[in-house]
């Protein structure tokens, strides 16, 4: 297995809508960070934020501008692809229709002229690490194979090379969603028992969650945080990571704090603990909550009104959730799968969850940092 290291890469791609002497805008910006060995990263960020051309570096079939990627300290910065010893699995599987589920595992064989014993041992090896029944998937062709079935085809031919690296761009996006939740559980056992060196990315930040040790969150070709996702979620670098981590997404609003008195533009108001105003400069601010941080009471006087748009109620979680709008900012607060039916709710920050951002950037100006559970 290989660790992963990135140092300063940029990588540009021809322009074709620049206007005058207006710059180029790099797909990947300065990007430098340590995949340990044997660590599933995921990569998440909105649509064209880098994350496939971030994959692309890594495997080789894109070579940045400048900066260099190593493997295990090797430089493999201009070494292609083939050679870097990585595996990759794609969405759409990228299987050959034409054989069948061993000749798509055995084909890495006949091209470097292995012996038919090196091949047989390995994919007898193969099989057995892909759990039961999947050797009954190995005689039959392609286009019988449920999509489910084709990615375990599809990850069983990267593992059958022995890679240094693994490489998965969103593998599981095309399936139905509760087989995308049984071959993400499967995956998931797959990567721990190999401890292969895995980047994962996807557009689902459950997705991201589950899968990954570690996170990347991207945005505009640039890294804003690389951590676990309890320090992405209670300790946000900026108000970008802390609005895209979490679902339902964190509340934001606009107040002014005037000694112990946070206000909104619509005169709502809550009075804070003097520690937290200490810790606070006057003025203008941003006040983040997440769903579980509002104190939610049916009792008018124990917090603001706010009219109730709807409940969104979640069975498999044994969760609900109240939605509405406050001082202007859509809100969302968790409450009991049997909370009433109601349309007006009384809200009270919990002060210690309370996120506090500057007001015109991203900056935090306090966290609740991530809660000691043991």
């Amino acid at each position: 297995m290989s660790s992963v290291r990135l140092e300063n890469i940029i990588k540009y791609y021809e322009p074709t809508n620049l206007v005058g002497n207006e710059p180029r805008v790099p797909a990947l910006d300065h990007i430098s960070l340590e995949i340990h060995d044997g660590e599933t990263v995921s990569v998440v960020g909105p649509s064209g934020c880098g994350k496939s051309t971030f994959l692309k570096a890594i495997a080789g079939l894109e070579f940045p501008d400048s900066g260099q990627i190593f493997y295990n300290n090797g430089d493999v910065t201009h070494i292609p692809p083939q050679e870097r010893g990585v595996g990759m699995v794609f969405q759409d599987y990228a299987l050959y229709p034409s054989r069948e589920g061993q000749g798509n595992l055995s084909y890495y064989f006949e091209v470097r002229k292995k012996t038919e014993a090196e091949k047989e041992q390995r994919l007898r090896e193969t099989a057995e690490m892909m759990g039961i029944g999947f050797d009954l998937l190995l005689s039959r062709n392609v286009d019988t194979l449920s999509g489910g079935e084709r990615q375990r085809v599809g990850i069983a031919r990267c593992i059958v090379r022995d890679p240094n690296v693994f490489l998965m761009d969103e593998p599981i996006c095309n399936l139905d969603a509760k087989l995308r939740e049984r071959t993400r559980i499967e995956m998931k056992r797959l990567l721990t028992k190999f401890g292969i060196t895995t980047i994962y990315v996807t557009h689902d930040q459950q997705e991201a969650i589950f899968m990954g040790d570690r996170i990347v969150v991207m945005r505009a070709g640039r890294v804003e945080q690389f951590d676990t996702f309890d320090a992405l979620y209670y300790t946000p670098a900026n108000l970008f990571v802390a609005s895209l981590i979490g679902t339902p997404p964190i509340s934001i609003l606009r107040v002014q704090l005037g000694g112990d008195m946070l206000r909104s533009e619509d005169g709502t108001s809550w009075i804070i603990p003097h520690d937290l105003m200490n810790e606070l400069p006057a003025g203008a601010l941003r006040l983040g909550i997440r769903p579980e941080g509002w104190l939610v009471s049916l009792q008018a006087g124990e917090g603001v009104p706010m009219n109730v748009t709807h409940i969104e109620r979640l069975y498999t979680e044994r969760a609900a959730f109240v939605h509405g709008n406050l001082a202007g900012s859509p809100v969302n607060a968790l409450v009991s799968l049997d909370f009433a039916d109601v349309k007006q709710v009384f809200l009270q920050p919990d002060w210690e969850r309370a996120y506090f951002f500057h007001a015109t950037e991203e900056t935090p100006l306090r966290l609740p940092g991530v809660p000691d559970l043991f």
